[in-house]
């Protein structure tokens, strides 16, 4: 049994107003050409389809089209979840119908103790069960539990699968959550407050694999098998160093454990930052031999300089961001040490000015003083 992990493909996002849907569809034709190659039984996408719960319609049409190429044509069933992007009930919609022709959609707890099975070529079956992108809520609301955080949320979802693996068959898991301790990126979307998202990857350990999804770098979280493949490609200037690509993994008789490799994917804009002066990086754009990749750029001229996007533009057409440290030299200084002698009550003064665009009553900054030196008078009694 050879299938194909993948996750957070984020169809139709956006970056710094720029679509990317143009760059993800060539990422997707990497897939195609792949499966088309190679000997593939099954392919996972393991949440995140999309970018938003209500994706727009030129990216409803290219996952259309890759399904029907890769279900139809090429004979090969796709399994998905949905991510915390995706609107879950809208993503599984007809999914009942849709499994019949192969393309498996888990999106509510409903489903996940029933796995879908899939047989290679000899005739061998393996049993994929799917979690959906879930919060405490609705876990206390299905299962009428108390759990008041991710990680006992997902421990009482395991329990429900562990008590349904089938012992004398291959058991893979496709999850989308984060994993306490993997290393996150700045295009990743939070999903609560204070880490109380983080699970113990020690709930997934009875399977086989664990295809997770959610964090766009490519990790393995607690053991071998327990992995994220990452986003498909770059999503922001964060994730410059990512090498982007999907994971094959492949079950044989003879070991125990699953074989798993990386299958680059590459794309037609790559996001990187460049740094530099601004004279520099004009006669260095002119024989850059990737000129058109998105990036971010850091001037380091101290003086002032008259429209620079535009110039930059000249040589790198896709500057997405610029930033200009070099002209804040001294400034920021100044400014610190100004906001250091600055009351609390100042400073929430101009948050409140900055919010509402006016002023705070008398009866407000009373009332604000009074929560403010009880807070000072606890604190200094701890």
């Amino acid at each position: 049994m050879k299938f194909i992990h993948t996750s957070d493909w984020h169809l139709g996002r956006q970056f710094h107003n720029v679509s990317l849907l143009e760059d993800q569809q060539h990422v997707l034709e990497q897939i195609t050409h792949y499966l088309t190659l190679n000997d593939i039984d099954a392919l996972l996408i393991a949440g995140d389809v999309y970018d938003r719960s209500v994706p727009p319609t030129a990216a409803i049409e290219v996952l259309d089209e890759f399904l029907n190429h890769v279900i139809q044509q090429l004979g090969i069933p796709v399994i998905m979840i949905s991510g915390n992007h995706d609107g879950a009930k809208r993503l599984g919609f007809g999914s009942r119908q849709f499994g019949q022709a192969g393309l498996h959609i888990i999106s509510s707890l409903a489903q996940i103790t029933t796995p879908i099975e899939i047989q290679d070529k000899n005739g061998e079956s393996v049993l994929f069960y799917g979690l959906p992108y879930t919060d405490p809520e609705q876990v206390r609301h299905h299962y009428k539990v108390s759990v008041s955080n991710h990680d006992e949320a997902h421990e009482h979802l395991a329990e429900q699968l562990n008590a349904v693996l089938d012992p004398n068959k291959r058991n893979v898991l496709l999850s989308h959550c984060f994993i306490d301790g993997a290393q996150t990126c700045e295009s990743e979307r939070t999903l609560s407050i204070g880490g109380a998202d983080r699970v113990s990857y020690e709930h997934f350990q009875h399977f086989d694999y664990v295809a997770l999804g959610h964090l766009h770098q490519a990790q393995k979280r607690g053991a071998e098998h327990i992995r994220y493949s990452g986003s498909i490609m770059k999503y922001s200037f964060s994730e410059q160093h990512h090498n982007k690509a999907m994971t094959l993994v492949e079950f044989t008789s003879e070991i125990s454990e699953p074989v798993i490799t990386s299958v680059p994917l590459t794309s037609p804009h790559d996001m990187r930052i460049i740094e530099g002066d601004l004279a520099d990086l004009l006669e260095q754009g002119k024989t850059d031999p990737k000129s058109d990749d998105y990036l971010l750029v850091r001037l380091t001229d101290k003086h002032a300089i008259l429209d620079p996007m535009a110039k930059l533009r000249e040589v790198y057409p896709n500057v997405l961001h610029l930033e200009k440290p070099g002209m804040l030299i001294g400034v920021e200084t100044e400014m610190g040490q100004a906001r250091l002698g600055r009351s609390e009550l100042d400073m929430f003064q101009d948050f409140f000015l900055e919010v509402q665009g006016d002023d705070m009553t008398d009866s407000q900054t009373e009332m604000i003083a009074d929560v403010l030196n009880t807070l000072q008078q606890a604190k200094q009694e701890q």
